[in-house]
């Protein structure tokens, strides 16, 4: 059995999280090695329902390794140089993790962008433009995939030589919220996707928490720009203050839900910043610029003015606006990709679209 195998091997165990594993790892060291031994040897490191999973379960290791034949595609390790150094100051860092993309942007600055799902058309504007900003200085843009402010800050990441890591808590053949198949289509060819979860895992609530620590393990510093009291991304900040990460957060109207979470980040230390420059100033050293700049597919480009007749500020799906603009979908697509990621169409769930105020 390969190296590459035997990781798969156990991350596909049942049972055999970040921390059994880990466990493992420091008792016998090698991945190989973890394999070799007896149920009774493994169960004196871990649960003895997971030494005999470990032992006993088949495991799907022929779809993995098809997955990684594919262009784009990797499987990253512990036992890679190339592990970003970052992670490993966390407390559980993801022994393995599945990569699609540009996985050179692992070892870039980063900075993590999070914040509601609901977010208002103000919070939605000023992560994307916060993210943009902090891209073009740079810096690469961390964030979850999410609807809301986590899809604000990856259009942002992408309009700048930082570009965007989004961190999934799926498998990597599957997009949650289905909504974000074309923004993970777009982060996949010029950014890249992150999961330390195998393929055909599904969106379980608890993959989510566990996720936003990868994305904080991966940063400099986490901006939270709308978050109510309850908000996730709260999670993403505690894990932040936790690893010695600086945390920022933007103020709101006192009367806003969607600001309270943030305030209470700023009573507990996080610094309050009202533009990119704030960030920029706060943080040790800007990032030396050794990203080439970024581009958009000639397939992406199109004309500002090249506004499709029918798309106003109610929403309409895609079927609707091909039939008021006259124009297929396959002609559609790609200009409204263009148009969202220069700020004047906003993509709701559903499909539908609609023309920014």
């Amino acid at each position: 059995m390969t190296e590459h195998e035997a990781w798969l091997r156990l991350t596909l165990t049942p049972g055999l999280g970040p921390a059994s594993l880990l466990a493992l790892l420091q008792r016998f060291h090698e991945p190989q090695h973890i394999l070799t031994q007896r149920e009774a040897v493994l169960a004196e490191v871990i649960p003895r329902r997971v030494a005999a999973a470990l032992q006993h379960t088949p495991v799907d290791l022929p779809a993995h390794l098809d997955w990684l034949q594919q262009a784009g595609n990797s499987l990253l390790t512990l036992a890679d140089a190339d592990y970003p150094p970052q992670l490993l100051e966390i407390p559980t860092p993801p022994p393995v993790l599945f990569v699609k993309g540009r996985r050179d942007l692992l070892a870039q600055p980063a900075l993590a962008v999070v914040g509601s799902r609901h977010a208002t058309t103000g919070g939605f504007d000023t992560a994307h433009s916060f993210a943009r900003s902090l891209s073009q200085a740079g810096w690469t843009i961390v964030s979850g995939l999410a609807d809301g402010i986590d899809r604000a800050a990856h259009l942002g990441g992408l309009e700048g030589q930082g570009s965007t890591i989004a961190v999934v808590g799926t498998g990597l053949d599957r997009v949650y919220p289905a909504g974000n198949r074309e923004l993970a289509h777009r982060v996949a060819a010029h950014g890249v996707l992150l999961s330390e979860y195998a393929l055909g895992a599904p969106p379980l609530a608890g993959h989510f928490p566990q996720r936003n620590r990868i994305i904080a393990g991966l940063a400099r510093g986490c901006l939270v720009v709308e978050a109510t009291l309850n908000s996730g991304s709260l999670i993403t900040a505690r894990h932040a203050l936790e690893q010695g990460r600086d945390v920022f957060a933007i103020p709101g109207s006192i009367h806003a839900t969607q600001s309270k979470g943030c305030h209470r980040l700023i009573k507990e230390g996080a610094k309050l910043v009202e533009c990119a420059d704030d960030i920029l100033q706060e943080l040790p050293a800007h990032p030396a610029a050794t990203l080439a700049p970024a581009a958009a597919p000639a397939d992406l480009a199109a004309p500002a003015a090249d506004w499709p007749q029918g798309l106003e500020y109610d929403p309409i799906d895609l079927d609707q606006l091909s039939l008021r603009s006259g124009r297929s979908a396959a002609e559609l697509l790609p200009l409204l990709l263009q148009l969202e990621l220069e700020g004047q169409v906003e993509t709701l769930p559903g499909g539908r679209y609609r023309r920014r105020g």
